[in-house]
């Protein structure tokens, strides 16, 4: 098993060409990508990530707005006139199972749609990290870039933590000798911090805006490890688990 593997810092630090025929494994922690496992987990049809300059309108006059839920965030918070933020747990069952999501965020629906170029685009986070560690070994040989979504175009603790335990967990806790600066870069903090993740994840920048606006409860939720074993793919611009 031979992989050449990159990472990326935010949803900004990458091309168009970067991503060409790659694959993609895009992280959002806090809070986008585990918000996106949690729905598609409770029964959502699937969830189309709307970049910046997407009018939702264009995808709503082409389905049936009773199976419809439009959903995101701007600075956190839920965007006046969407039914959902950015949450994971708003998105219960009841809530939104067999709806199709809308889904816009400041910065991990930026990362995924910037991503379309690439041959796969999977949807990582600590929810789901051994699936992703166990897809990408499937695909054996592989150009693989781990985009971590960052936070206002600045990195993140918490994305570049969770790249860091992929890349461990592949080389088998060995640091390639070929490695770019960030995978050493988030190799090196998992190493170090991999023991107490989630003690990192709840001192990260992040984690304290959440917490500062209501949000506390998302952030452990989103620091548990593997209470999934599904991979959110894109495919025609949609992501789902089926």
């Amino acid at each position: 098993m031979n992989f050449d593997i990159d990472v990326f810092s935010s949803a900004i630090s990458f091309s168009e060409q970067d991503v060409r025929s790659k694959t993609v494994v895009v992280i959002d922690v806090l809070r986008a990508c585990s918000t996106i496992q949690t729905a598609l987990e409770n029964g959502s049809n699937g969830i189309i990530p709307l970049a910046e300059k997407d009018d939702a309108g264009r995808y709503t006059r082409f389905l049936d707005a009773s199976g419809v839920l439009l959903c995101g965030e701007k600075k956190g918070k839920k965007v006046e006139g969407y039914q959902l933020g950015n949450s994971p747990l708003e998105y219960d069952r009841q809530t939104i199972e067999n709806k199709t999501i809308l889904f816009k965020t400041t910065n991990g629906t930026r990362a995924i749609t910037r991503s379309s170029n690439a041959r796969e685009i999977l949807i990582g986070s600590f929810l789901n990290l051994t699936a992703v560690i166990d897809a990408l070994k499937e695909f054996g040989r592989s150009d693989v870039l781990l985009i971590c979504s960052g936070w206002n175009s600045r990195l993140s603790i918490e994305d570049m933590l969770c790249a860091g335990a992929i890349i461990y967990r592949l080389f088998d806790a060995k640091l390639p000798d070929d490695a770019t600066d960030g995978v050493k870069v988030s190799f090196g903090l998992y190493e170090k911090f991999g023991n107490d993740a989630r003690g990192l994840i709840e001192s990260s920048n992040h984690a304290v805006r959440l917490r500062e606006i209501g949000f506390g409860e998302d952030v452990v939720y989103c620091s548990e490890i593997d209470l999934f074993s599904s991979v959110p793919r894109m495919k025609d611009g949609v992501i789902s688990i089926r």
